[in-house]
Order: structure tokens, then sequence, then C-alpha cells
């Protein structure tokens, strides 16, 4: 627990300073790594991996909002099929849901939250996570 939640600290120091989408974090999930791109600027959250015709495995984008608040995600523009997990303050997993590419329809978080993790559709089904699971951050060399 102490370990996510400093790296959650540290991610949120991050965004306050402004991380650009190219910078990453490892993200741990029931084991697995993913690598995600931050996306904190306000035009990063807007325009999260729309126009992307691919996606490495085990990649995916980490949205740092500048608040908790019921967020939502929509596919418009976004070609590859993706599985979002919002997340609280301590990176537990709230709910997930699965997208479908080019359509407006809005995937809200249950409860109010702090990031949204998108990845391949379908990753956190395989992988064993569901909400409640928690997950682990690593931002550069450091990790917790």
């Amino acid at each position: 627990m102490r370990r996510a939640k400093g790296a959650l600290l540290c991610i949120m120091a991050l965004a306050g300073q402004g991380v650009a989408a190219s910078d990453t974090v490892a993200i741990v999930a029931n084991g697995h790594v993913i690598e995600a791109e931050v996306a904190d600027a306000p035009d990063e959250l807007t325009t999260g991996l729309m126009h992307r015709t691919a996606m490495a495995a085990d990649h995916g984008m980490l949205f740092v909002f500048p608040g908790d608040g019921h967020h939502c995600m929509w596919m418009r523009n976004t070609l590859l099929p993706l599985s979002v997990a919002f997340l609280d303050d301590q990176g537990r997993v709230i709910n997930i849901a699965e997208m479908t590419p080019q359509t407006d329809t809005s995937h809200c978080s249950a409860r109010p939250a702090r990031y949204a993790l998108e990845v391949h559709g379908g990753w956190f089904a395989r992988h064993g996570i569901a909400a409640r699971s928690r997950l682990h951050f690593s931002v550069g060399a450091a990790s917790w």
C-alpha cells in the first residue's frame, strides 16, 4: 500500500510539473507490467490514443486528471479497441469498461477517480484485473 501511494503521489507531483505524453510510467498490475504514456496536459487528456493504428502489447496511456471526479472516456477517432480502468488516488481500480473503436459512447468512473488507464481491449480481463485490484507504479529509475 505504501508503494502504490508513494508512486501515485509522485505521479501527482509530476502532473503538476506538466509531464509530457512522451514520458512513461511502468505500472504493475497483478504481476504484469504495462508501459504507459502519461497524459496530463489538457490537449493530451483530450486526444489520448486517437488516430493510432497500432500499439505495442502491454502498452497504454495513463490519464492524470487535475482532480478527483466522475471522469468519462469515449472512442471518437480512436481506431483500436481499448479497455479503460478508472483508478482512485490509492491506485485501486474503481471500475473497468470495454470500449468500441470510433464511437461516442461515454464510459465513466463509477465514483470519483483520479486516473484512467487505457490498454488493449480485454487486457485487464486476460490478466485477472478487476474492481478493487491495486496497481503499482514506477517512474523512471525510481520505484515504490
